[in-house]
């Protein structure tokens, strides 16, 4: 039986992929300011942002996503030292997602830019969590909701995937756990800048 799968393709069509629907999956939206740090970083925000800073995120295992074409055009870049791993595709800067520094930790938060080009809903259903939304643009803030169960459905994914042995297979990480794509690290100062640029949505 062929495997239900949901196209994954960058802004100018030279990165693509897909996107196995079948497991667990949450949709939520993140206001925080490292995930509106990431939109400023890759151009214009508002090619990822909503009007209040939010970015639509499909979080999955990463054992699901398989890249098809243009893998040489995925980059990565981390905000800090210590930060996480956020993948965008280097050609058109479309963002592509955000994943933990250990391939043992199997949990990716794909932005939706990456993914517009199929019913969203259909494949992922609707978002049924939004966090930080002190960090959210202007006032009055929108509601926080849903968190107690967006975090037991990630700890079902990373679960899922760990007790499986499908972490190891993971597009963002090569066969020794590293990345495939050495990180840009962001300076101190490179990411304050970051937290000084206006947001146009």
């Amino acid at each position: 039986m062929t495997t239900a799968t949901h196209p994954l393709r960058c802004r100018c069509g030279a990165l693509q992929g897909q996107i196995e629907r079948s497991g667990p999956t949450s949709r939520m939206v993140c206001y925080c300011k490292d995930c509106q740090a990431f939109a400023r970083y890759l151009g214009p925000a508002g090619h990822v942002l909503d009007a209040q800073g939010g970015s639509d995120v499909v979080q999955l295992a990463p054992h699901r996503i398989r890249f098809t074409q243009g893998i040489e055009h995925l980059a990565v870049m981390r905000l800090s030292p210590k930060g996480m791993l956020r993948w965008y595709a280097a050609c058109c800067r479309t963002p592509v997602g955000n994943t933990m520094t250990s391939r043992n930790m199997p949990f990716t938060g794909l932005l939706v830019q990456c993914l517009d080009s199929a019913p969203l809903e259909a494949a992922f259903g609707p978002v049924l969590a939004s966090a930080n939304t002190q960090s959210a643009l202007d006032n009055p803030k929108p509601r926080a909701f849903g968190l107690p169960g967006a975090v037991l459905r990630i700890l079902r994914i990373v679960a899922g995937s760990r007790l499986s042995g499908a972490y190891k297979a993971n597009p963002f990480f090569d066969a020794a756990g590293l990345p495939v794509v050495e990180p840009t690290v962001l300076t101190a100062q490179e990411r304050a800048r970051l937290d000084t640029v206006p947001t146009t949505v």
